[in-house]
Protein backbone atom coordinates (compact mmCIF):
# COMPACT_ATOMS: atom_id res chain seq x y z
CA UNK A 1 0.00 0.00 0.00
CA UNK A 2 1.17 3.54 -0.71
CA UNK A 3 2.62 5.53 1.79
CA UNK A 4 0.71 8.56 2.09
CA UNK A 5 2.62 11.80 0.87
CA UNK A 6 2.41 15.13 2.89
CA UNK A 7 4.04 18.32 2.33
CA UNK A 8 4.68 19.91 5.68
CA UNK A 9 5.28 23.74 6.66
CA UNK A 10 8.25 23.35 8.27
CA UNK A 11 9.95 26.25 10.12
CA UNK A 12 12.54 24.11 12.25
CA UNK A 13 10.95 24.85 15.88
CA UNK A 14 9.53 22.41 18.30
CA UNK A 15 6.22 22.27 16.64
CA UNK A 16 7.09 22.00 13.54
CA UNK A 17 10.12 19.49 14.36
CA UNK A 18 7.81 17.16 16.27
CA UNK A 19 5.01 17.50 13.26
CA UNK A 20 7.39 15.42 11.29
CA UNK A 21 7.86 12.60 13.26
CA UNK A 22 4.15 12.94 14.55
CA UNK A 23 3.05 12.38 10.99
CA UNK A 24 5.51 9.72 10.46
CA UNK A 25 4.69 7.73 13.39
CA UNK A 26 1.18 8.07 14.24
CA UNK A 27 -0.11 8.31 9.73
CA UNK A 28 2.83 6.78 8.35
CA UNK A 29 3.00 8.89 5.93
CA UNK A 30 5.36 10.36 4.07
CA UNK A 31 6.93 13.86 5.25
CA UNK A 32 8.23 16.23 2.98
CA UNK A 33 9.22 19.16 4.87
CA UNK A 34 9.37 22.44 2.96
CA UNK A 35 11.07 25.23 4.77
CA UNK A 36 10.45 29.08 3.17
CA UNK A 37 12.86 31.48 3.46
CA UNK A 38 11.02 34.76 3.85
CA UNK A 39 13.84 36.79 5.92
CA UNK A 40 14.12 34.64 8.89
CA UNK A 41 17.53 33.80 8.94
CA UNK A 42 19.38 30.98 9.35
CA UNK A 43 21.39 28.26 7.81
CA UNK A 44 19.60 26.56 5.05
CA UNK A 45 21.61 23.51 5.19
CA UNK A 46 21.35 23.17 8.97
CA UNK A 47 17.67 23.42 8.22
CA UNK A 48 17.17 21.19 6.12
CA UNK A 49 19.40 18.51 8.12
CA UNK A 50 17.45 18.97 10.29
CA UNK A 51 14.20 18.38 8.95
CA UNK A 52 16.09 14.88 8.07
CA UNK A 53 17.05 14.30 11.32
CA UNK A 54 13.54 14.61 12.66
CA UNK A 55 12.28 12.15 10.17
CA UNK A 56 11.56 13.69 6.79
CA UNK A 57 11.89 11.90 3.71
CA UNK A 58 13.40 14.91 1.87
CA UNK A 59 13.31 18.67 3.08
CA UNK A 60 13.04 21.25 0.49
CA UNK A 61 14.31 24.95 1.44
CA UNK A 62 13.16 28.07 -0.63
CA UNK A 63 14.71 31.15 -0.64
CA UNK A 64 11.60 33.80 -0.89
CA UNK A 65 12.78 37.35 0.44
CA UNK A 66 12.83 39.01 -2.45
CA UNK A 67 8.79 37.76 -3.21
CA UNK A 68 8.11 38.22 0.27
CA UNK A 69 9.64 41.75 -0.06
CA UNK A 70 8.00 43.06 -2.98
CA UNK A 71 4.93 40.69 -3.14
CA UNK A 72 3.23 41.22 0.19
CA UNK A 73 5.14 43.70 2.18
CA UNK A 74 5.35 46.35 -0.45
CA UNK A 75 1.47 46.23 -0.31
CA UNK A 76 1.13 46.44 3.39
CA UNK A 77 3.84 49.49 3.17
CA UNK A 78 0.92 51.38 0.83
CA UNK A 79 -1.66 50.26 2.75
CA UNK A 80 -0.29 51.26 6.21
CA UNK A 81 -1.20 47.73 7.30
CA UNK A 82 -1.50 47.77 11.11
CA UNK A 83 -4.12 45.67 12.84
CA UNK A 84 -5.81 46.90 15.76
CA UNK A 85 -3.74 50.33 14.81
CA UNK A 86 -0.23 48.61 16.49
CA UNK A 87 0.38 45.20 14.77
CA UNK A 88 2.43 45.43 11.19
CA UNK A 89 1.21 42.40 10.52
CA UNK A 90 4.45 40.25 10.77
CA UNK A 91 3.57 36.76 11.03
CA UNK A 92 0.06 37.58 8.81
CA UNK A 93 2.28 38.73 5.98
CA UNK A 94 4.43 35.63 5.46
CA UNK A 95 1.89 33.09 5.73
CA UNK A 96 0.04 33.47 2.02
CA UNK A 97 3.63 33.50 0.65
CA UNK A 98 4.66 30.31 2.42
CA UNK A 99 0.85 28.86 1.02
CA UNK A 100 2.12 29.24 -2.18
CA UNK A 101 4.94 27.45 -2.33
CA UNK A 102 3.41 24.85 -0.22
CA UNK A 103 0.48 24.28 -2.77
CA UNK A 104 3.67 24.61 -5.15
CA UNK A 105 5.58 21.89 -3.42
CA UNK A 106 2.68 19.75 -3.29
CA UNK A 107 1.57 19.96 -6.88
CA UNK A 108 5.42 19.29 -8.07
CA UNK A 109 6.08 16.11 -5.59
CA UNK A 110 1.88 14.71 -6.32
CA UNK A 111 1.48 15.30 -2.31
CA UNK A 112 -2.54 14.60 -1.57
CA UNK A 113 -1.84 16.17 1.37
CA UNK A 114 -0.49 19.50 2.98
CA UNK A 115 0.47 20.25 6.79
CA UNK A 116 0.98 22.94 9.58
CA UNK A 117 2.33 22.78 12.77
CA UNK A 118 -0.33 25.60 14.08
CA UNK A 119 -2.18 24.76 17.35
CA UNK A 120 -6.45 24.88 17.29
CA UNK A 121 -5.95 28.74 19.32
CA UNK A 122 -3.71 30.02 16.68
CA UNK A 123 -4.05 32.84 14.18
CA UNK A 124 -1.98 30.73 11.77
CA UNK A 125 -4.40 27.66 11.11
CA UNK A 126 -6.85 30.06 9.83
CA UNK A 127 -4.25 31.75 7.56
CA UNK A 128 -2.77 28.50 6.32
CA UNK A 129 -5.65 26.64 5.57
CA UNK A 130 -7.91 29.60 4.30
CA UNK A 131 -5.04 30.22 1.60
CA UNK A 132 -4.96 26.76 0.98
CA UNK A 133 -8.20 26.28 0.02
CA UNK A 134 -8.41 29.97 -2.44
CA UNK A 135 -5.12 28.06 -4.29
CA UNK A 136 -6.04 24.77 -3.93
CA UNK A 137 -9.21 23.11 -2.35
CA UNK A 138 -8.58 19.37 -3.43
CA UNK A 139 -5.74 19.26 -1.04
CA UNK A 140 -6.20 17.54 2.11
CA UNK A 141 -4.98 19.93 5.04
CA UNK A 142 -3.18 18.27 8.55
CA UNK A 143 -2.82 19.82 11.52
CA UNK A 144 -1.83 17.57 13.81
CA UNK A 145 -1.04 19.88 16.25
CA UNK A 146 -4.66 20.13 16.71
CA UNK A 147 -5.26 16.16 17.51
CA UNK A 148 -2.25 15.42 19.25
CA UNK A 149 -2.89 16.90 22.77
CA UNK A 150 0.68 17.86 23.88
CA UNK A 151 1.41 21.22 25.72
CA UNK A 152 4.65 22.63 24.13
CA UNK A 153 6.35 20.96 27.54
CA UNK A 154 4.89 17.83 26.35
CA UNK A 155 6.49 18.44 23.24
CA UNK A 156 9.68 19.39 24.22
CA UNK A 157 9.21 15.34 26.10
CA UNK A 158 8.22 13.64 23.40
CA UNK A 159 11.09 15.55 21.15
CA UNK A 160 13.54 14.69 23.90
CA UNK A 161 12.26 10.78 23.90
CA UNK A 162 12.85 10.52 20.16
CA UNK A 163 15.62 12.55 19.70
CA UNK A 164 14.52 15.17 18.04
CA UNK A 165 16.58 18.33 17.51
CA UNK A 166 15.39 21.38 18.95
CA UNK A 167 16.01 24.16 20.89
CA UNK A 168 13.30 24.89 23.18
CA UNK A 169 13.43 23.89 26.69
CA UNK A 170 11.11 24.14 29.56
CA UNK A 171 13.35 26.69 31.01
CA UNK A 172 13.02 29.02 28.35
CA UNK A 173 9.86 28.34 26.49
CA UNK A 174 9.21 30.88 24.08
CA UNK A 175 7.37 30.64 20.75
CA UNK A 176 9.92 33.09 18.37
CA UNK A 177 8.40 33.68 14.37
CA UNK A 178 10.85 36.09 12.54
CA UNK A 179 10.62 37.42 9.07
CA UNK A 180 12.17 40.16 7.13
CA UNK A 181 9.26 42.13 8.15
CA UNK A 182 9.71 41.89 12.36
CA UNK A 183 9.93 39.46 15.14
CA UNK A 184 7.21 38.03 17.22
CA UNK A 185 7.04 36.50 20.68
CA UNK A 186 4.61 34.75 22.81
CA UNK A 187 4.47 31.88 25.70
CA UNK A 188 6.84 31.24 28.90
CA UNK A 189 5.70 33.95 31.89
CA UNK A 190 4.63 36.66 28.81
CA UNK A 191 1.26 34.30 29.20
CA UNK A 192 0.36 36.47 32.24
CA UNK A 193 -0.52 40.01 30.59
CA UNK A 194 1.18 41.85 34.12
CA UNK A 195 4.22 40.38 33.30
CA UNK A 196 6.93 42.56 31.91
CA UNK A 197 8.62 40.72 28.72
CA UNK A 198 11.60 39.62 29.49
CA UNK A 199 14.47 41.48 27.81
CA UNK A 200 16.16 38.28 26.95
CA UNK A 201 13.32 37.45 24.85
CA UNK A 202 14.30 40.57 22.39
CA UNK A 203 16.81 40.31 19.96
CA UNK A 204 16.52 42.90 16.90
CA UNK A 205 15.96 46.07 19.47
CA UNK A 206 18.53 45.71 21.87
CA UNK A 207 19.63 49.60 22.50
CA UNK A 208 23.35 49.76 21.56
CA UNK A 209 23.26 53.61 19.62
CA UNK A 210 25.14 56.21 21.99
CA UNK A 211 24.84 59.48 19.73
CA UNK A 212 21.40 60.64 17.73
CA UNK A 213 21.20 60.02 14.43
CA UNK A 214 19.28 60.82 11.20
CA UNK A 215 18.59 59.17 8.14
CA UNK A 216 16.56 60.01 4.87
CA UNK A 217 14.14 57.97 3.63
CA UNK A 218 13.09 58.39 0.06
CA UNK A 219 9.74 56.79 -1.51
CA UNK A 220 8.41 56.57 -5.31
CA UNK A 221 4.52 55.71 -5.17
CA UNK A 222 4.48 54.93 -2.03
CA UNK A 223 7.51 52.48 -1.85
CA UNK A 224 10.83 53.37 -0.35
CA UNK A 225 13.95 53.19 -2.83
CA UNK A 226 17.04 54.33 -1.62
CA UNK A 227 18.47 55.47 2.43
CA UNK A 228 20.56 58.48 2.63
CA UNK A 229 20.34 58.74 -1.63
CA UNK A 230 21.54 54.66 -1.69
CA UNK A 231 18.74 52.54 -3.86
CA UNK A 232 18.48 49.86 -2.27
CA UNK A 233 16.38 46.70 -3.18
CA UNK A 234 12.97 46.69 -0.95
CA UNK A 235 14.47 43.73 0.78
CA UNK A 236 18.08 44.88 1.36
CA UNK A 237 16.59 48.46 2.24
CA UNK A 238 14.60 46.70 5.51
CA UNK A 239 17.00 44.93 6.86
CA UNK A 240 19.40 48.64 6.85
CA UNK A 241 16.35 50.04 8.64
CA UNK A 242 16.11 46.69 11.25
CA UNK A 243 19.60 47.10 12.11
CA UNK A 244 20.12 50.87 12.28
CA UNK A 245 16.51 51.32 13.66
CA UNK A 246 16.62 48.88 16.34
CA UNK A 247 19.85 49.85 17.34
CA UNK A 248 17.75 52.45 19.28
CA UNK A 249 15.90 50.00 20.91
CA UNK A 250 12.93 51.47 19.22
CA UNK A 251 10.50 49.21 17.37
CA UNK A 252 9.21 47.09 20.21
CA UNK A 253 5.05 46.50 20.47
CA UNK A 254 3.67 44.80 23.89
CA UNK A 255 0.12 44.37 23.07
CA UNK A 256 -2.95 42.19 23.95
CA UNK A 257 -4.77 41.27 20.66
CA UNK A 258 -7.80 40.04 19.01
CA UNK A 259 -7.15 36.93 17.75
CA UNK A 260 -9.32 35.96 14.76
CA UNK A 261 -10.14 32.11 16.87
CA UNK A 262 -12.09 34.46 19.62
CA UNK A 263 -9.22 34.88 22.66
CA UNK A 264 -7.37 37.80 23.96
CA UNK A 265 -3.62 36.73 23.17
CA UNK A 266 -0.56 38.89 24.70
CA UNK A 267 2.49 39.34 21.94
CA UNK A 268 5.04 40.95 21.73
CA UNK A 269 6.65 42.08 18.34
CA UNK A 270 10.15 43.69 17.63
CA UNK A 271 9.60 45.30 14.20
CA UNK A 272 11.78 48.42 14.30
CA UNK A 273 11.85 48.60 10.27
CA UNK A 274 8.66 47.89 10.01
CA UNK A 275 7.32 50.87 12.08
CA UNK A 276 10.06 53.31 11.37
CA UNK A 277 8.90 52.68 7.55
CA UNK A 278 5.24 53.00 7.80
CA UNK A 279 5.94 55.92 10.31
CA UNK A 280 7.55 57.82 7.55
CA UNK A 281 4.94 56.76 4.49
CA UNK A 282 1.76 57.69 6.49
CA UNK A 283 3.68 61.10 7.13
CA UNK A 284 4.59 61.51 3.29
CA UNK A 285 0.49 60.51 2.50
CA UNK A 286 -0.33 63.47 5.07
CA UNK A 287 2.15 66.00 2.22
CA UNK A 288 1.05 64.34 -0.98
CA UNK A 289 -2.68 62.93 -0.95
CA UNK A 290 -6.06 65.11 -1.63
CA UNK A 291 -7.81 64.99 1.96
CA UNK A 292 -11.07 63.11 0.96
CA UNK A 293 -8.60 60.91 -0.71
CA UNK A 294 -6.55 60.80 2.69
CA UNK A 295 -9.12 59.98 5.10
CA UNK A 296 -10.91 57.33 2.88
CA UNK A 297 -8.13 55.82 2.79
CA UNK A 298 -7.66 55.83 6.62
CA UNK A 299 -10.79 54.35 7.07
CA UNK A 300 -9.95 51.20 4.68
CA UNK A 301 -6.88 50.62 6.31
CA UNK A 302 -7.93 49.03 9.31
CA UNK A 303 -10.27 46.58 7.17
CA UNK A 304 -7.39 46.00 5.13
CA UNK A 305 -5.02 44.76 8.08
CA UNK A 306 -7.81 42.92 9.47
CA UNK A 307 -8.60 40.74 6.06
CA UNK A 308 -4.89 40.25 6.02
CA UNK A 309 -4.67 39.56 9.68
CA UNK A 310 -7.56 36.66 9.74
CA UNK A 311 -5.94 35.20 6.42
CA UNK A 312 -8.28 36.74 3.65
CA UNK A 313 -5.00 37.31 1.34
CA UNK A 314 -6.42 35.84 -1.55
CA UNK A 315 -10.17 37.07 -1.09
CA UNK A 316 -11.71 39.30 -3.63
CA UNK A 317 -12.52 41.92 -1.33
CA UNK A 318 -9.06 42.59 -0.25
CA UNK A 319 -7.97 42.12 -4.32
CA UNK A 320 -10.69 44.99 -4.57
CA UNK A 321 -8.88 47.27 -1.43
CA UNK A 322 -5.59 46.64 -3.00
CA UNK A 323 -6.65 48.23 -6.31
CA UNK A 324 -8.03 51.19 -4.06
CA UNK A 325 -4.43 51.51 -2.40
CA UNK A 326 -2.76 51.28 -5.62
CA UNK A 327 -4.84 53.57 -7.29
CA UNK A 328 -3.90 56.52 -4.33
CA UNK A 329 -0.11 55.92 -4.12
CA UNK A 330 0.36 57.56 -8.03
CA UNK A 331 1.85 61.03 -5.86
CA UNK A 332 3.09 59.54 -2.83
CA UNK A 333 6.68 60.67 -4.05
CA UNK A 334 9.22 62.41 -1.78
CA UNK A 335 11.49 62.25 0.96
CA UNK A 336 11.21 61.90 4.78
CA UNK A 337 13.79 62.51 7.33
CA UNK A 338 13.81 60.47 11.02
CA UNK A 339 15.86 61.19 13.95
CA UNK A 340 16.45 58.79 16.40
CA UNK A 341 18.05 59.05 19.95
CA UNK A 342 19.12 56.66 22.30
CA UNK A 343 17.87 56.33 25.47
CA UNK A 344 16.79 59.46 27.49
CA UNK A 345 18.80 58.80 30.59
CA UNK A 346 22.06 59.25 28.46
CA UNK A 347 24.89 58.20 29.75
CA UNK A 348 26.08 57.91 33.63
CA UNK A 349 28.84 59.80 35.20
CA UNK A 350 31.45 56.94 33.66
CA UNK A 351 30.15 56.75 30.35
CA UNK A 352 28.42 53.63 30.63
CA UNK A 353 24.56 53.18 28.79
CA UNK A 354 21.81 52.96 30.27
CA UNK A 355 20.08 49.93 31.11
CA UNK A 356 16.28 48.38 30.99
CA UNK A 357 13.27 51.04 30.03
CA UNK A 358 15.89 53.87 30.42
CA UNK A 359 17.70 52.73 27.60
CA UNK A 360 14.77 52.93 25.03
CA UNK A 361 15.53 55.40 22.57
CA UNK A 362 13.26 57.21 20.20
CA UNK A 363 12.28 57.88 16.06
CA UNK A 364 10.10 60.84 15.33
CA UNK A 365 9.60 62.28 11.60
CA UNK A 366 12.06 65.36 11.57
CA UNK A 367 10.96 66.36 8.27
CA UNK A 368 9.40 65.85 4.69
CA UNK A 369 9.49 67.20 1.19
CA UNK A 370 8.05 66.17 -2.56
CA UNK A 371 8.00 67.35 -5.51
CA UNK A 372 4.33 67.16 -5.80
CA UNK A 373 3.36 68.30 -2.48
CA UNK A 374 0.08 70.02 -1.77
CA UNK A 375 0.96 71.64 0.92
CA UNK A 376 1.24 75.43 -0.29
CA UNK A 377 3.23 77.72 1.80
CA UNK A 378 1.89 80.80 0.14
CA UNK A 379 -1.52 79.12 1.59
CA UNK A 380 -0.33 78.43 5.46
CA UNK A 381 1.76 80.88 6.50
CA UNK A 382 0.70 83.39 8.61
CA UNK A 383 3.67 86.14 7.40
CA UNK A 384 4.20 87.87 4.77
CA UNK A 385 3.48 86.52 1.15
CA UNK A 386 0.28 85.36 2.48
CA UNK A 387 -1.81 84.14 -1.11
CA UNK A 388 -4.88 83.04 1.19
CA UNK A 389 -8.13 85.08 0.32
CA UNK A 390 -9.59 85.64 3.82
CA UNK A 391 -13.01 87.18 2.15
CA UNK A 392 -13.40 84.30 0.58
CA UNK A 393 -13.49 82.63 4.41
CA UNK A 394 -16.84 83.94 5.63
CA UNK A 395 -19.15 82.91 2.64
CA UNK A 396 -17.96 79.70 2.83
CA UNK A 397 -18.39 79.69 6.73
CA UNK A 398 -22.31 80.61 6.03
CA UNK A 399 -22.70 77.72 3.28
CA UNK A 400 -20.88 75.44 5.06
CA UNK A 401 -22.72 75.98 8.32
CA UNK A 402 -26.31 76.68 6.66
CA UNK A 403 -27.40 73.55 7.29
CA UNK A 404 -26.95 73.64 11.23
CA UNK A 405 -28.64 77.18 11.68
CA UNK A 406 -31.80 76.22 9.82
CA UNK A 407 -32.06 73.29 12.12
CA UNK A 408 -31.64 75.30 14.92
CA UNK A 409 -33.80 78.50 13.55
CA UNK A 410 -36.72 76.00 12.72
CA UNK A 411 -36.55 72.35 15.15
CA UNK A 412 -34.46 74.56 18.19
CA UNK A 413 -31.29 74.08 18.99
CA UNK A 414 -29.52 72.38 21.79
CA UNK A 415 -29.73 75.46 23.93
CA UNK A 416 -33.79 75.57 23.26
CA UNK A 417 -34.33 72.12 23.75
CA UNK A 418 -32.29 71.91 27.51
CA UNK A 419 -34.91 75.12 28.19
CA UNK A 420 -37.96 73.26 27.47
CA UNK A 421 -36.47 69.47 29.16
CA UNK A 422 -35.12 71.32 32.10
CA UNK A 423 -31.98 70.16 31.72
CA UNK A 424 -29.99 73.52 31.16
CA UNK A 425 -27.71 74.57 34.14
Amino acid sequence: MTKKRVVLAYSGGLDTSVAVHWLGEKLDADVIALSVDVGQGGNPEALRSKALQSGAVDALVVDARSEMAEGFVAPAIRANGLYEGKYPLVSSLSRPVIVKHLVAAARRTGAEAVAHGCTGKGNDQVRFEVGTRALAPDLEILAPARIWGMTRQDCVVYAERNEIPVDATNEKIYSIDENLWGRAIECGQMEDPWEATPEDAYVLTRPTAREPTEIVIEFEHGLPVSIDGRPLALYELISEMTSVVGSYGWGRIDMVENRRVGIKSREAYECPAALAILLAHRDLEDLTLERDVAHEKLRLESRWAELVYDGMWFSPLKEALDAFVSSTQQHVTGEVRLRMVPGSAGRSEHGEPPVGSAALGSAAVAGRRSPVSLYEHDLATYGPGDAFRHDDAEGFVTLFGLGIATWAARQGGREIRGDRDGSRR
